[in-house]
């Protein structure tokens, strides 16, 4: 039976009212996308330990970040398992922009073939939200070693299988995978020691209670400048303009290259208009000039990139040094 004139009335001002009653609980949740970021703190989880030179150079692009945005971007460095620990951190934190961390070559490509089983997927469980630095690495050798020339340091090394012992911030790192690739590319055998993060690495290089270190250039730089170790060579395809009289390991290993990158990271599925926010103000940050001479002057390049460009980075990097790590018999260990 059709309604009546009044029953229509009746109903349809029911429905008005009942709209009335949702629109304040719905027009929070349809506005959420767009809210502006950041209107409150940020962590920023770094996966290695305070005092290295990922922690000097991710509080310095925090502070900027501050000081762009007028909300506090906190650093908690949460190390472990060469930046593992710390990813996983942001892999499991909401998607709300609120987590965001330091995550790249270590985490995100070199876990894949150091560990038997990570507890994130590196890609999948990610959004890439930008590259932040690029930086070569630095061999070094206590200042009681007989020699801190390259040249004679792998010949003692080839004379000496497994006596002498090189120091990184940890396994599956970029500086483990440094070393590697010096044992198999001149056919040598130094004995590996992993340490929780480059700090207490170089602190027992400058005690002698390791022969070398490969470490990140910032962290080891101020002790290279003041005579406290010895430089041996870079891992950049040529000599750097910082230490302009050391050599790249490339003078004496062709093809030699090992370069620490770096990208900021949350969980999987942010909102693309998120994404865009917090790209656009690392992006601001690292085109600040002086960020950019701070970094310059620990021997890092910043490097801001698009969401899309770094993805596509990553992805270059698993296929180009995955075969490399096995190919220099690096295993994947733990669970």
């Amino acid at each position: 039976m059709p309604l009546s004139i009044d029953r229509r009335r009746a109903l349809a001002l029911l429905g008005s009212s009942l709209a009335a009653l949702a629109a304040p609980w719905l027009a929070p949740r349809a506005g959420r996308a767009a809210e502006a970021w950041p209107i409150r703190p940020v962590k920023y989880v770094n996966g290695f330990p305070a005092g290295g030179a990922t922690d000097t150079l991710s509080r310095l692009l925090c502070q900027k970040m501050n000081e762009l945005s007028g909300q506090s971007f906190v650093v908690e460095n949460k190390a472990g398992a060469g930046g593992v620990l710390g990813a996983d951190a942001v892999a499991k934190a909401p998607a709300d922009g609120y987590t965001v961390g330091l995550g790249g070559i270590a985490s995100n490509v070199l876990a894949i073939g150091s560990y038997a089983k990570l507890p994130y997927r590196p890609r999948e469980d990610f959004t890439f939200i930008s590259g932040m630095w690029q930086l070569p690495n630095i061999l070094t050798a206590k200042k009681d070693l007989f020699s801190a020339d390259l040249k004679e340091l792998l010949a003692a090394f080839k004379k000496e299988p497994g006596k002498y012992t090189y120091a990184s911030a940890g396994f599956g790192t970029t500086l483990h995978l440094s070393g590697e690739m010096m044992n198999s590319m001149a056919g040598v055998q130094v004995r590996h020691v992993p340490y929780r993060g480059a700090a207490p690495a170089l602190n027992d290089l400058l005690g002698g209670n390791v022969d070398l270190l490969f470490d990140n250039l910032p962290g080891s730089l101020p002790s290279v400048r003041s005579g406290a170790i010895r430089p041996v060579a870079v891992t950049a395809k040529k000599r750097i303009a910082e230490l302009p009289d050391v050599p790249a390991f490339a003078e004496l290993l062709p093809g030699y290259e090992m370069t620490s990158w770096t990208a900021l990271i949350g969980p999987a599925n942010m909102p693309p208009d998120l994404v865009a926010q917090i790209n656009a103000l690392s992006a601001k940050a690292l085109n600040d000039p002086w960020l950019k001479q701070r970094y310059a002057d620990l021997g890092a390049t910043t490097w801001p990139t698009t969401p899309q460009e770094i993805t596509a980075y990553r992805d270059s990097e698993e296929a180009r040094l995955l075969p490399i790590m096995k190919a220099a018999g690096i295993k994947p260990e733990g669970g």
